[in-house]
C-alpha cells in the first residue's frame, strides 16, 4: 500500500514539475514583445542575446580543448572550423551544428542591434568603443556562423589558414598591396591590444551585473573572464605579426589564421607549454562566456 502511495506521490511531483516548466516557457514566449533588459528593445532581442553566448562559449571551449590536441599529440585544426568540424564528427553532430549556428546567427543579431543602438548605460567615447566593438563581432560571429553552414551543406569547413593566404595573395597583387596587408596586420595587434587591456583591466565586467550569479561564482568568473581575454589577445597578436611578415616579405603564405597562429606558437622555444597555456585560456574565455550568458546586462 506505502509502495504504491510512493509511487503515486512521485507522478505527483514529476507532474507539478513538468507543469512548472510549461508555465515558464509560456511566460517567456508571451513576454516576447515586451522591452527586455538594458540595451535590448525586446525580450526576444534579450533572449537572443543570451542564446548567442551559449553558442559563442562553446565554440571557443572547443578551440581550447583542440589546441590541447595540437599541443600534445600534433594534429587537429585549433580554429573556428575545426571547432565546427569537431562537433559534426559526433554523435547527433548535425543537430549540434544547426543548434551552434542558430545560437551564432543570435548573438550576430543581438551584437548588431547593439552596434546601432546599444550600451545606453555609458557615453561618449566609452559608448562609441564599445558599439565599435559590437558591430566587429558581429562580422567575425557571422564568419563563423557561414562556416558552419557551408560544413551542413557540403561537409567541408575549409581552412583559416587557407582562406587568410588566399585573401592576402589576392591583397598583394593589388597597387600599394603590401600597405594593405600591413595596415591588417596593425589592425589585429591593435585589437590584440586592446583585448589585452580589457582582461587585464577588467573592463568585461562593466557589461555584466554579478548580482545575477551566486556569490560563490563572482570571483572565478572574473578570474576566467581575465585568463580569457588575456589568452585571445596572445593569439590575435601572433596573427597579427604573421600578416606583418606576409606585407615585409611579400609573401602570402606568411599570413595565417588562428590555427596558424597558435601552431606558430608551438613552434617556438618552449611552445608546446605556450601553446597549452593559451589553449586554456581559451577554454576559459568559453567558460566565461557561458556565464555571461546569464550574468550579461542585453
Amino acid at each position: 500500500m506505502s509502495t504504491s502511495s510512493e509511487s503515486s506521490d512521485r507522478t505527483a511531483d514529476a507532474g507539478e514539475t513538468v507543469s512548472r516548466a510549461a508555465d515558464r516557457a509560456r511566460s517567456e514566449l508571451s513576454g516576447l514583445g515586451r522591452s527586455g533588459e538594458g540595451e535590448a528593445p525586446a525580450r526576444g532581442v534579450e533572449l537572443l542575446g543570451r542564446v548567442g553566448l551559449v553558442g559563442y562559449g562553446l565554440v571557443h571551449v572547443l578551440i581550447g580543448l583542440i589546441a590541447v590536441q595540437v599541443a600534445v599529440h600534433g594534429g587537429g585544426q585549433a580554429d573556428q572550423q575545426g571547432a565546427l568540424a569537431a562537433i559534426a564528427g559526433e554523435p547527433f553532430g548535425f543537430v549540434a551544428i544547426i543548434a551552434v549556428v542558430v545560437g551564432l546567427v543570435a548573438f550576430a543579431i543581438w551584437q548588431g542591434l547593439a552596434a546601432a543602438t546599444g550600451f545606453r548605460w555609458t557615453s561618449g567615447g566609452e559608448r562609441v568603443r564599445k558599439r565599435v566593438g559590437a558591430g566587429a563581432k558581429t562580422i567575425a560571429v557571422l564568419g563563423v556562423a557561414v562556416v558552419g553552414v557551408r560544413l551542413l551543406v557540403t561537409g567541408s569547413s575549409g581552412s583559416s589558414a587557407g582562406g587568410s593566404q588566399q585573401t592576402t595573395a589576392g591583397l598583394l597583387a593589388l597597387p600599394g598591396g603590401q600597405v594593405l596587408v600591413g595596415l591588417i596586420g596593425l589592425v589585429v595587434i591593435v585589437v590584440a591590444a586592446a583585448t589585452g587591456y580589457t582582461g587585464i583591466a577588467r573592463n568585461f565586467s562593466d557589461d555584466l551585473d554579478y548580482s545575477r550569479l551566486p556569490d560563490r561564482w563572482r570571483r572565478p568568473v572574473e578570474l576566467l573572464g581575465v585568463v580569457g581575454h588575456v589568452a585571445r589577445a596572445v593569439a590575435f597578436a601572433v596573427v597579427g605579426v604573421l600578416f606583418g611578415l606576409a606585407a615585409l616579405r611579400a609573401d602570402p603564405a606568411q599570413a595565417s589564421g588562428l590555427d596558424g597562429a597558435l601552431k606558430t606558437l608551438a613552434g617556438q622555444p618552449y611552445g608546446v607549454v605556450l601553446l597549452i597555456l593559451v589553449a586554456l585560456g581559451f577554454a576559459a574565455f568559453g567558460v566565461f562566456t557561458l556565464a555571461e550568458a546569464r550574468a550579461r546586462r542585453i
